[in-house]
C-alpha cells in the first residue's frame, strides 16, 4: 500500500467519524434549556423598549418573578389586534436567551369573548421553563383582560405544556373586554391565526 492510498483512508475515516457525530452534537446542543435572566436584566431591557411609557414595568415583571420564578427567555416585539366578540392577534419580534442565541419569531391567533375594540402594542414576552429554543413554535392558550383608551400597560400568561408566556403589552388604541384565546408561534409569518 502506498503513501497516497494510505493517506486516502485516514482521511476518509475521519470524514466519517466527523459526519456520525455532527447530528448528535446538533441535537445536543438543541436541547441544552436557555440560562434564567435575573429581574434586573429583564427590567433594563424592558425600559430601554417601552421607553417613556415603562413607569410600571418594574412592579409587572417583579410580580410575574414572583408567581414563575426567573425566565430563560423573553420576546421583545410589536403586534397588533382588533376584535369584536371575536378577535384576531398579529406580531412579530425577537426572542433572546442567553446562551442559545437570538431567533426572529412571529406570532398570531384568534380569541373569542366579551371583547371590542383595536390595538397596536409594544410587547415583551417573558417566557418561563422553556427546555430549548425551538419548544416555542407552539400554541399557549389562556384568558386576557383589557380595559383602557388610548393608552394602556397589562399583562397575562399563557401556558402550553411546561412552558408559561407571560406577555406584557404597552399601546395605543381603545380596548374593553375579557377574552379566551391562543397565541400560536411560528418561525415565518402567515396570516393564518388558527
Amino acid at each position: 500500500m502506498d503513501k497516497a492510498s494510505r493517506r486516502d483512508i485516514i482521511l476518509r475515516g475521519c470524514a466519517t467519524l466527523a459526519l456520525s457525530a455532527a447530528p448528535s452534537l446538533a441535537l445536543a446542543q438543541a436541547s441544552t434549556p436557555p440560562e434564567s435572566f435575573s429581574v434586573g436584566e429583564i427590567i433594563d431591557d424592558g425600559n430601554r423598549f417601552f421607553g417613556t411609557i415603562s413607569r410600571g414595568l418594574a412592579s409587572v415583571v417583579e410580580e410575574a418573578t414572583r408567581r414563575w420564578g426567573r425566565p430563560n427567555a423573553y420576546i421583545l416585539g410589536q403586534e397588533a389586534s382588533g376584535a369584536f366578540i371575536g378577535g384576531l392577534r398579529y406580531g412579530e419580534g425577537v426572542m433572546y436567551t442567553r446562551n442559545a442565541g437570538d431567533m426572529r419569531v412571529y406570532w398570531q391567533g384568534p380569541s373569542v369573548g366579551f371583547d371590542a375594540g383595536g390595538d397596536g402594542d409594544r410587547t415583551m414576552m417573558l417566557v418561563y421553563n422553556l427546555p430549548s429554543t425551538e419548544a416555542i413554535f407552539a400554541r399557549y392558550g389562556g384568558i386576557d383582560g383589557s380595559a383602557y383608551f388610548v393608552g394602556g400597560f397589562g399583562f397575562t400568561a399563557l401556558t402550553g405544556a411546561e412552558v408559561v408566556v407571560v406577555p406584557i403589552r404597552s399601546g395605543l388604541g381603545a380596548r374593553l373586554g375579557v377574552s379566551l384565546g391562543y397565541l400560536k408561534f411560528t418561525p415565518g409569518a402567515t396570516w393564518n391565526p388558527f
